[in-house]
């Protein structure tokens, strides 16, 4: 069984090698893969000193393009587990064992890590928590049952999640809740994990000042042309 550790990254070089360490202190027969997304800063050497194999974006491509990135070299190289996890050191690899737990006994295709099942958390700044609640919201009704952390971006799946996550069905401009309703419409098993998540200890954030409203902006206009595209997504 060949698993892989991966990190999206993009000027984390203060912090990403303490990612890593922790990483491997939790689970060091893992393979890690940092995707530096075009960082300007020494993102990259930094993960390549730590002991990760990276790849790394001539510039910045967004964040949908480098976890596609990461799921093409997982596919290719025969990896039949995938654990993503952010460079920030907001997710607590500690969870990993668990995240993975309903993955490898092939209870469920798609692990999704929840702040919000009894794990002690941070809290998201209001603005930030409104879209949250707005996409669980559609979420859960979309995919009939109860989804508390629709925008984790702490999962684990298998190879077939993997495979699917290579083509063109995967939205890789913000995937995020999107991406669950995609999965669910495909005919995957999307089951939630309480996990462990911190605050951003490298100080910066996509969610701050007007991205939270761009953000969801972006993603109820992807939610919708998957709606609108039909009841069932092809997997193969």
């Amino acid at each position: 069984m060949k698993i892989l550790v991966l990190i999206p990254a993009f000027n984390e070089a203060s912090v990403i090698a303490v990612v890593i360490a922790d990483i491997r202190r939790v689970v060091p027969e893992y393979d890690i893969l940092v995707v530096n997304d075009g960082s300007s800063d020494a993102t990259a050497s930094i993960a390549e000193s730590a002991g990760a194999t990276v790849i790394s974006h001539s510039f910045n491509m967004g964040y949908g393009v480098t976890i596609q990135t990461g799921y093409k070299y997982a596919f290719f190289n025969g990896f039949d587990i995938i654990v993503q996890i952010d460079g920030d050191g907001q997710h607590d690899p500690t969870c990993i064992p668990n995240l993975l737990k309903p993955v490898l006994s092939h209870e469920t295709d798609f692990a999704l890590g929840s702040r919000f099942l009894g794990a002690e958390s941070y809290e998201p700044v209001w603005a930030r928590r409104l879209g949250m609640t707005l996409f669980r919201i559609i979420v859960s009704w979309k995919l009939g049952k109860k989804i508390t952390d629709s925008t984790s971006g702490f999962q684990a799946f298998n190879r077939s999640v993997i495979s699917f996550f290579t083509s063109d069905a995967f939205p890789n401009d913000y995937p995020d809740a999107d991406v669950l309703i995609t999965l669910h419409l495909a005919g995957f098993r999307v089951n939630e994990v309480s996990v462990r998540m911190h605050n951003n200890i490298s100080g910066t954030s996509m969610h701050s000042g007007l991205m939270p409203l761009y953000y969801t902006f972006k993603m109820l206009l992807s939610i919708f042309v998957i709606l609108l595209h039909g009841t069932q997504v092809d997997r193969r």
